[in-house]
C-alpha cells in the first residue's frame, strides 16, 4: 500500500508547500485526485446505466425461463451480448479505484508517518481546532449527509432492491459514526469527495436524462 500512499503524500506535501494551509490543501488534494479518477467513474456510471436499461428485458427472460435455469442463463448472456453490456462492467473501475482510496485514507489518517510536520497536521481550519483531532458533530454530520446524497444520485440497476435501499440509509449512518472517531482531516476529505461525486453524477445524468426523454 506504501507504493500508492507515498505518491499521495508527496502530492499533499507539494500542495501544502504552495498553499500553506492544511485544510485547503486537503480540499485541493481531494479535487485533484477525483479529477484524475473521472474517466473511471464515468465508465462505471455508463455501465450501470446500461444494466438499468436492460433490466426489464432480463426480468422478461427470467420469467419466461424460470423453470429452465440453464436456458435462462443462456438467454440473459445473449441479451448482454446484444446490448454490449458486461455484468461486471461497473465493478472493474471500482476495483481499480479501491486501492487508491485506501492509499488516500492511509495518508490522511497517519499524515505524520508520511512526512507532514506535526504542527501542520495539528493546525486549525474553520471551526475545527485541530485537523489531527476529532470533530464529533459537524463534519461527521456533513459526511453522513453527503454520503446519502452521493448514493441517491448514483445510477442503480436494482432501485427496488430492498437490501440496496436499506444500505442507502444504513451507510450514511455508519459513516457518521465512524467519522466521529476519524481525524478531522480524513473526514474533511470524505465530505469534499462526496460533494465532488454528487456534482459529477448530476452532470453525467443530465445528458442521459435528455436522451431518455427524446427516445419516448
Amino acid at each position: 500500500m506504501n507504493a500508492i500512499a507515498q505518491p499521495m503524500a508527496a502530492l499533499l506535501q507539494m500542495i501544502y508547500g504552495l498553499i500553506g494551509n492544511y485544510g485547503l490543501s486537503i480540499i485541493i488534494f481531494t479535487i485533484i485526485v477525483k479529477l484524475v479518477m473521472v474517466p473511471l467513474t464515468v465508465k462505471q456510471t455508463k455501465s450501470m446505466k446500461k444494466m438499468q436499461d436492460i433490466q426489464p428485458k432480463i426480468k422478461e427472460v427470467q420469467e419466461k425461463y424460470k423453470n429452465d435455469k440453464e436456458q435462462m442463463n443462456v438467454k440473459v448472456m445473449e441479451l448482454y451480448k446484444e446490448y454490449n453490456v458486461s455484468p461486471f462492467g461497473g465493478c472493474l473501475p471500482l476495483l481499480i479505484q479501491f486501492p487508491i482510496i485506501i492509499g488516500l485514507f492511509t495518508v490522511l489518517r497517519n499524515p505524520i508517518d508520511y512526512g507532514l510536520a506535526q504542527e501542520v497536521v495539528e493546525s486549525s481550519f474553520l471551526w475545527i481546532p485541530s485537523l489531527s483531532g476529532e470533530d464529533t458533530l459537524i463534519l461527521p454530520l456533513l459526511a453522513g449527509l453527503t454520503t446519502y446524497l452521493s448514493s441517491a444520485t448514483m445510477a442503480s440497476p436494482n432501485k427496488k432492491d430492498p437490501t440496496q435501499n436499506m444500505m442507502k440509509y444504513f451507510f450514511p449512518v455508519m459513516i457518521f459514526v465512524m467519522g466521529r472517531g476519524f481525524p478531522a482531516g480524513l473526514t474533511l476529505y470524505w465530505v469534499i469527495s462526496n460533494l465532488f461525486q454528487v456534482a459529477q453524477q448530476v452532470i453525467i445524468n443530465k445528458p442521459y436524462g435528455k436522451l431518455k426523454e427524446g427516445s419516448n
